[in-house]
């Protein structure tokens, strides 16, 4: 029962501050920063017991009975779970640090640990839930941390629209979520993981006609039904197409937040929930090939969308779909290991990149345009160089972390066959183009001469040691993860999928995906370095690409025209019929009627003895009449 303070910590930490966070203020750290390190050292706990072999399965308490159907309230602790909590606790402990420098002074400090105490306890229950009610309580709980923190900065129209629009986009996936989680209730009479995995086999043979309603006739297998129903709500939270643009937006908020939210923990609930249910999806060929597709789509779109991008924190945040693309598509292939693997590691150096960004956007008094830096490696020593290491784990730089977990995800992409194969090929295209944009922005950072603003050149420096030593731990992670035997550990909860990988065809996918990876530093250093007019040539000679890369595929543009701009232009129309006519005539009206109602009335109370009299007389002469006719 002690692991149950592993999420409840954070909660308390959120409680405290949230009612004294009025006292509190500049020490609202003290509360929560030491809550989230005690939440890591339980998990470490927690850690050592399942290596020993065990299985955590710990029931807190019966929520709901009615009839045979009870829920209730546990939590489940295999190697899959360890491992999501050390991310969890480890990121959000560093983030935790990293705040209390970056967010020094801010007026709304206290609020902001609140906030990211609560998205901690949401993620950990989240990771740790035995039954889908409980997944489904704990994945909206933190889509709302992601809104609050989104929109941290609520002054900013920027902020409040792209806080809105997280919220909306992630609404539309996890409508599909929860009918997904209520064809689990109908079919298996049961909402826990194990009853449902194990009368998975039937619900693979049981059809589903879904046109019965209009006397059509289209079956599918009640588990490739309800697997692609969960999945939408995956496209949603991990930003997969069509459903990725809220992520790169939702960068308006805080650099600590995009650190742990949007590269380490939220955005990576979605392929957690798909390895979490690999029983359910791996008994669906074609669902597993969705998912491999939008997550093979996805990775290209991604990466593409980024080579062109120049705000820093967007170029990063376009890094994260690509590479979130990787972990769905050899998900998808069944290789969950190597999905996970990699979501392990790239928590460790995408958060270190985006913390890297957040010390570089405070040092030039919060620049994020990559134009107006240059020349910041010698003023920005450690800053440059976790951030190049953190570079190059995302290329896939040998001796990384990357190196490791991307090799074993394309290894098991390409043994997975047929459209494993093709995938693969993308894989490694999309390799290229990451060491590349990467790259592109390590040297038009930190390289070249300084196009900052010269306002701020003599003020440069590097930030505290409070920000510092997260990023020097981030990246020694970078490292030493690729080293842990984590695909070995974590193979114990996938009871299907993709082994180990020998031979020929291994060793080469690897070597490709090295080389490639190389060579598009390379090619960064030439054009960004070398031959900085090559870039502008590239843009002139291939316009049509440059602009569909600049323009983000356009997408954002085709939903403002489907969606955004005919709701606002329905609603300029109709508000004056429906919200003017309808609405305000109903309230302005029943005032109306109630003050002729008063009028009427006041003329019966006039304070007249002859008008009562008349009415009296009038009164009698209508009952005399009444009686006489009838």
């Amino acid at each position: 029962m002690l692991y149950v303070l592993i999420p409840l910590l954070p909660f308390f930490a959120f409680l405290v501050i949230g009612l004294f966070g009025h006292w509190l203020r500049d020490r609202s750290h003290w509360v929560a920063v030491p809550a989230v390190l005690l939440s890591f050292v339980l998990s470490v706990a927690a850690f050592w017991e399942v290596a020993s072999g065990r299985t955590l399965s710990i029931q807190l308490y019966t929520w709901a009975v009615s009839g045979d159907f009870t829920i209730d309230l546990g939590l489940y602790v295999d190697q899959l779970t360890v491992a999501m909590l050390l991310l969890v606790t480890i990121v959000s402990s560093l983030v935790h640090i990293y705040t209390i420098g970056y967010m020094h002074g801010e007026p709304g400090y206290a609020r902001f640990f609140a906030n990211i105490a609560l998205f901690t306890f949401s993620m950990l229950m989240l990771v740790m839930a035995d039954n889908f009610l409980q997944l489904f309580v704990f994945w909206e709980a933190v889509g709302l941390c992601s809104y609050l923190l989104i929109g941290h900065w609520y002054e900013r129209q920027s902020a409040r629209a792209a806080a809105t629009k997280a919220f909306i986009v992630n609404r539309v996936g996890d409508f599909g979520f929860l009918l997904g989680i209520l064809l689990v209730l109908t079919s298996v009479g049961s909402l826990a993981y194990h009853e449902a995995f194990a009368k998975a086999p039937s619900l693979a043979t049981t059809p589903i006609n879904l046109l019965a309603s209009i006397g059509g006739h289209w079956e599918v297998s009640t588990i490739t039904l309800l697997t692609l129903l969960l999945f939408v709500g995956a496209v949603g939270k991990s930003a997969q197409v069509p459903l990725h643009v809220w992520l790169p937006d939702a960068m308006e908020g805080p650099t600590p937040i995009s650190a742990l939210i949007h590269a380490a923990t939220m955005v990576t609930a979605g392929v957690f929930m798909v390895a979490r249910l690999a029983p359910l999806y791996s008994l669906s060929p074609m669902a597993m090939d969705v998912v491999a597709l939008v997550g093979g789509i996805t990775m290209v779109l991604g990466a593409t969308i980024a080579l062109t991008q120049t705000d820093i924190k967007r170029i990063v945040a376009y890094s994260t779909l690509s590479q979130l693309g990787y972990m769905m598509m050899a998900c998808g292939l069944g290789a969950y290991v190597a999905g996970i693997y990699h979501l392990l590691t790239h928590g460790a150096f995408k958060a270190l990149l985006f913390l890297g960004c957040g010390s570089v956007i405070i040092a030039l008094h919060h620049e994020q345009d990559m134009r107006r830096m240059g020349g910041l490696k010698d003023r920005l020593p450690v800053t440059y160089w976790t951030f190049v290491i953190g570079s190059l784990a995302l290329a896939g730089f040998p001796f990384t972390a990357g190196f490791f977990s991307k090799d074993e995800l394309l290894v098991a992409s390409w043994m997975a066959g047929g459209l494993g194969k093709v995938l693969t090929v993308l894989g490694l295209f999309t390799a290229f183009l990451t060491a590349f944009y990467s790259f592109r922005l390590v040297f038009v950072t930190f390289w070249g001469e300084s196009r900052v603003d010269p306002h701020h050149a003599d003020h440069i420096h590097e930030p505290p040691k409070v920000m510092t030593v997260p990023l020097v731990i981030l990246a020694v992670l970078s490292i030493v993860t690729g080293y842990l035997g984590i695909p070995d550990f974590l193979r114990p909860s996938f009871p299907t999928g993709i082994g180990d990988h020998h031979g020929s065809e291994a060793w080469l996918i690897g070597g490709v995906a090295t080389v490639l990876g190389i060579f598009g530093i390379y090619m960064a250093y030439v054009a960004y370095v070398r031959l900085p007019s090559l870039p502008d040539r590239w843009a002139a000679r291939w316009q049509s690409l440059y602009q569909l890369s600049l323009h983000k595929w356009y997408v954002d543009d085709l939903y403002d025209a489907l969606f955004v701009n005919p709701t606002f232009q329905m609603a300029n129309r109709l508000w004056k019929r429906i919200d003017m006519a309808v609405i305000d005539g109903a309230v302005n009206g029943t005032a109306r009627a109630v003050a002729w109602c008063g009028w009427l009335i006041r003329l019966l109370q006039s304070g007249e003895t002859q008008h009562y009299a008349l009415g009296m007389t009038a009164g009698a002469m209508i009952i005399l009449t009444v009686y006489l006719l009838y």
